[in-house]
């Protein structure tokens, strides 16, 4: 069958990824954790007892399909709605229609895209439904909800964190496109092994962007009908790139600024920076970025990177747009130009790696606190030795538990951090050679 120019046109037909969404949990690939047999999501499914929830996760994994299965697999009221482009008016309106269906005994289910995008005011309207029962709340968020929903809505719901999807997650998610769409299931559509798993990889999880990617290749290949290496490039090349604070771009760009600053390119940091506060991207999540990197990619080698980071935080989140564009441009590129190291980053994941596999050991005895004389008497706190009572408030003690001892922090030549290697190599040089 030869392939014409509008047997895959979209004028008439949803999305790739609309179209093959699947409607029950039995369907769903990926989020085993959330999913299989005695998880949380499965259990309640089971029981017919959906609870307020909010999905954090990253985009394309799954959030507002399990949504929608959750809500067809009980009885109630479903409204889904997105806080970008939803405001009070309509969500008061959604609560009067939940008050109506409890009053008859029937449930009300509003599912919230993107749901750290409301306001304090509307997440108050939300807090009171939710506690009153008017309202079982399903959020999805690809922010951190710790930082975006208010403490006491957050309580009253649970969150379930998605993660992005394996590369064989994605695989089936494609075989199965193939096997069911409407289009692709004709059969006139080819793709060699190792195209489609450049497809799959260039992903980077999100099944959504993979099914988008395809679909514009498919309007891409001739009437061989053969996804080639180059359609496929050109596929990915091809999507308008317009800053979409909830889509693809939004991940790709922040990326490419972190990854900026990290390698100590102020000129290219302030370019992204520039890409995401035209595309209206919010500061206080740049600026949350700028603290995180600069305890994590900067740490001792400039111990001022984290409290001109943490002062930018607090200044941006004071002044506002769009002043606050100073402020982070400020950081920035105070962030880029400093010294690099990943020391401290290290340290504690090495620390937390060998705590997490061979438990923690009780604390000897010296470095016990001793409040009361019961302690005392039980030698909490003996033949501890005060540094500052010594040359340069220094004196040769172990302070780890028995059976412990190891180089956990790794301080470079860079910046402070070379002062602190000669300190340590100077105090503890069987450790610190």
């Amino acid at each position: 069958m030869a392939i014409t120019e509008n047997m895959f046109s979209s004028t008439h037909l949803p999305p790739l990824a609309d179209r093959i969404r699947p409607t029950t949990l039995d369907e769903f690939i990926g989020q085993n954790h959330l999913v299989d047999v005695d998880r949380i999501i499965r259990k309640s499914l089971q029981h017919k007892t959906p609870f307020s929830m909010i999905f954090w996760g990253p985009p394309g994994s799954g959030k507002t399909t399990l949504a929608r299965i959750i809500a067809k697999s009980v009885v109630a009221d479903f409204y889904e709605i997105s806080a970008v482009s939803s405001g009070v008016k309509e969500l008061r309106s959604i609560i009067a229609k939940g008050k109506r269906n409890l009053e008859t005994g029937l449930s009300t289910i509003l599912f919230i895209d993107e749901i750290h995008r409301f306001s304090k005011s509307q997440q108050d309207a939300l807090l009171h439904a939710v506690e009153e029962g008017i309202l079982t709340l399903i959020g999805a968020t690809t922010e951190n909800p710790s930082f975006e929903v208010i403490s006491p809505l957050l309580s009253r719901c649970r969150t379930l964190t998605l993660k992005p999807l394996s590369d064989d997650h994605l695989n089936h998610i494609l075989t199965r496109a193939y096997r069911i769409d409407i289009l692709l299931s004709k059969g006139i559509v080819h793709i060699e092994d190792d195209i489609r798993w450049r497809l799959i990889q260039s992903a980077g999880g999100d099944a959504r962007k993979m099914l988008n990617t395809i679909e514009v290749a498919v309007s891409l290949i001739d009437e061989e009908g053969t996804i080639t290496d180059q359609i496929l490039q050109e596929a990915l090349q091809s999507k308008t790139q317009l800053y979409d604070k909830t889509g693809d771009y939004h991940y790709d760009t922040i990326s490419a600024f972190i990854k900026s600053v990290r390698g100590s390119d102020p000129d290219a940091s302030v370019y992204w920076l520039a890409v995401m506060l035209e595309g209206g991207e919010k500061p206080e999540f740049i600026a949350r970025r700028l603290v995180i990197l600069a305890s994590e990619d900067i740490g001792n080698a400039d111990p001022n990177g984290l409290i001109i980071a943490t002062s930018g935080f607090q200044a941006v989140h004071m002044i506002g747009m769009p002043e606050a564009a100073i402020i982070l441009s400020q950081v920035t590129t105070y962030l880029a130009s400093a010294p690099k190291s990943n020391a401290s980053y290290w340290a504690v994941k090495n620390a937390m790696k060998k705590v997490s596999e061979h438990g923690t050991p009780g604390v000897p005895l010296h470095l016990r606190n001793a409040p009361t004389g019961l302690m005392k008497n039980l030698d909490y706190g003996k033949d501890y030795k005060y540094p500052h009572n010594h040359p340069d408030h220094f004196i040769k003690e172990n302070y780890f538990p028995e059976n412990v001892q190891e180089n956990f922090y790794k301080p470079n030549q860079l910046g402070y951090e070379e002062f602190i290697s000669k300190r340590l190599k100077k105090f503890w040089p069987e450790r610190y050679k």
